[in-house]
């Protein structure tokens, strides 16, 4: 594989192989993020232009699907993402280095003002924030419609109420379908708070949370243009070190994403 270097051939004999790939959108936002560090790097005069302007090319193309098939690391590896980090770096690495003939270094260049360990907590976030804003919150708001309808329509159908498996006092199924009404709307609510939480990046704190090795604004800058290429308003983290070390505003989104499935699978089952 011309594209790897030594840290994906490293990850690929080090860490599990179960097979189990990066989904595509993961890939796409750190191909975004890549982007806009070298734009970004590129402005400051920290990177070369004709390098940067390379690195741009292939990391957009990188979002746009052109090398998944190159993104080989196993989903399980290191808590810091370090193996997808560098798959990621040495991929845009390798195709800058054949459009400008000479070395382009995944590190250097690529990794300029980065860490695993701030790029791959924000590529999550990037992701799991477009997959609700664009997709669930879209088809959860327009099931919760339909089933307005539905209330509104079953309004004057009447039925026996069911207790202890009998039979108990009549309802209207309206009455029924509320119950669940009620349940989504307020899933909804707390889909939407949860999701602001996820907002918040921690890129730009590079290794440990500081911000060492980067340049002051480089954080601020890379949100500003992530949100130019997204419109998805994700701000700076309030703290950078607790958006590094925890996923805690990831397990509070994936708690709301069980209590909709929960209340989807009841609304099933009656």
């Amino acid at each position: 594989m011309d594209f790897m270097n030594k840290y994906t051939e490293k990850a690929l004999e080090v860490f599990l192989e179960t097979g189990t790939r990066f989904p595509r959108t993961i890939i796409w936002a750190m191909g975004l993020l890549k982007y806009s560090a070298a734009k970004i790097n590129t402005e400051l005069g920290l990177l070369d232009k004709d390098i940067g302007e390379a690195i741009t090319k292939v990391s957009m193309e990188l979002a746009n699907g052109l090398y998944d098939d190159q993104v080989v690391v196993d989903v399980f590896q290191t808590g810091s993402g370090t193996g997808l980090n560098m798959n990621i770096n040495e991929i845009i690495a390798a195709k800058a280095s054949q459009i400008l003939g000479k070395h382009v270094h995944p590190n250097d260049h690529v990794n300029m003002g980065q860490s695993s360990n701030d790029v791959v907590p924000s590529a999550i976030r990037i992701a799991a924030v477009y997959e609700v804003e664009n997709k669930l919150l879209v088809s959860l708001r327009r099931f919760i419609d339909d089933l307005r309808d539905l209330v509104s329509r079953t309004s004057d159908v009447i039925k026996p109420g069911r207790t202890h498996l009998r039979d108990a006092l009549p309802v209207t199924m309206g009455q029924e379908f509320s119950a669940y009404l009620d349940a989504f709307e307020h899933d909804l609510a707390l889909l939407k708070r949860s999701i602001e939480y996820v907002k918040e990046l921690p890129i730009g704190g590079t290794a440990v949370g500081t911000g060492l090795n980067t340049h002051p604004r480089f954080g601020e800058l890379m949100v500003k243009e992530i949100n130019e290429l997204t419109r998805l308003d994700f701000r700076v983290a309030d703290n950078r070190f607790r958006a590094m070390r925890l996923l805690s505003d990831l397990v509070n989104l994936s708690s709301v994403l069980r209590l909709l499935a929960l209340d989807l699978l009841r609304l099933c089952q009656d």
